[in-house]
């Protein structure tokens, strides 16, 4: 069986949970705000040949915008509000909170900001500066996981089946606004600042799949 039609186990705190990659596929396919580099290679992408890649990830076209931001009045107005006016990446992902619930969530990435915004609520939940970006950590494993590390704030855990392409647009994305790119870590164990004085773990193990275990420090 192809490992991208295998099911995700995370198991959080001895509870387990089912997560598949279906879970990222309803989002709306939408207009494209701004062309990004399509047919981007392996070589030429952050993970550098480290991270193993679903057969699906290679040369990928990047979209941009999968859920259509200039129809959303309630989007359009966050971004006018901030000024900002350049999409980078638009989609639903699913973010972790720091009791470890799930939550499904817009992230949109500007050439400014990083926006998380509930869908259901119409309420934007969080709004981080580029510039504030330390790194990002990911495992060396076909998950869908990902870590944006703020050190002046609290770190943000999601995960996407478009992992690859957040990634390459935040680390490009950075280096425009500030002449720097965002460090990217590789690691199948690594710790973040989940909230205010808590610290987790994610473990990565490839067993029948990749199964994550979230700890508390």
């Amino acid at each position: 069986m192809d490992r991208s039609n295998l099911q995700r186990r995370v198991k959080m705190n001895e509870s387990k949970y089912e997560y598949s990659d279906e879970d990222q596929n309803d989002a709306a396919q939408g207009t494209r705000m701004r062309p990004s580099e399509s047919n981007v290679t392996e070589d030429q992408e952050p993970f550098m040949g480290v991270k193993v890649r679903r057969k699906a990830s290679f040369r990928r076209d990047f979209k941009g915008d999968y859920i259509d931001v200039r129809s959303n009045q309630y989007l359009m107005k966050i971004l006018e509000k901030q000024g900002d006016k350049e999409v980078l990446f638009a989609d639903k992902v699913l973010k972790f909170t720091s009791s470890g619930k799930m939550k499904r969530r817009i992230l949109m990435i500007t050439d400014f900001a990083i926006y998380i915004v509930d869908p259901e609520a119409d309420a934007l939940k969080r709004r981080i500066a580029l510039a504030a970006v330390e790194k990002i950590c990911l495992s060396e494993l076909s998950d869908n996981f990902f870590v944006v590390v703020i050190p002046t704030e609290y770190d943000l855990l999601m995960a996407s089946t478009r992992k690859t392409e957040i990634v390459t647009v935040l680390v490009e994305a950075t280096k425009s606004a500030s002449d720097y790119g965002v460090e990217v870590c590789f690691a199948n164990s690594f710790e973040y600042n989940a909230g205010a004085e808590l610290v987790k773990e994610v473990q990565f193990e490839d067993v029948e799949g990749v199964k994550t275990r979230i700890l508390r420090k």
